[in-house]
């Protein structure tokens, strides 16, 4: 299955969550087993090989490419969560949002220090989220190795506004045209 096949099972929303957004819905890619697999196929091979310790997946659809990800890879896996939704001990750390504001959690002994750590979202749009996530693997000493979108909206310049990121996959790219 190609790029294109995968791009075409994404749904627009237009207006979701607040005026003017334009929501990238990958429920529909989802649950198609085939589309499903192949993306986390996809996601998966640049990272084979890498010594891939731990796979952390931020709330919520992050999870779901995060978990088959770190299976994939024989790594564990770790829920960055919202604030206040983890039940130890825990950093934090706030950021903005293209639509708000927001904090992040990772459990204090989630990563150990000197962990290879792969971050894995469903989407990179302005960065502010994958940014945050990768402060708090620092936080605990871990070394972030890579990150993995299914998406990546290149308009909202996410890539830019990383510093020094490490490398990057996004298997679907969108400049803005379909906006």
């Amino acid at each position: 299955m190609s790029a294109l096949d995968l791009e075409s099972l994404i749904r627009d929303i237009p207006d979701f969550p607040r005026q003017g957004v334009l929501f990238k819905d990958i429920t529909t890619l989802l649950k198609n087993p085939v589309a499903f697999r192949e993306a986390i196929d996809r996601l998966t091979r640049p990272f084979e090989g890498k010594d891939v310790d731990v796979v952390v997946g931020m709330e919520s659809r992050g999870f779901i490419l995060a978990a088959p990800l770190a299976y994939n890879l024989g790594a564990g896996f770790v829920p960055v969560r919202k604030l206040g939704r983890l039940p130890a001990p825990a950093v934090r750390v706030s950021y903005d949002l293209e639509y708000g504001h927001n904090t992040l959690e990772l459990h204090q002994d989630a990563i150990e220090p000197g962990q290879r750590v792969l971050v894995v979202d469903d989407l990179l749009a302005t960065g502010g989220t994958v940014l945050a996530t990768i402060k708090l693997v620092e936080q605990l000493g871990g070394t972030v190795i890579g990150l993995a979108f299914l998406i990546e909206l290149l308009y909202l310049n996410g890539r830019q506004n990383l510093v020094d990121p490490p490398p990057i996959v996004s298997l679907i790219q969108y400049d803005g045209t379909d906006r």
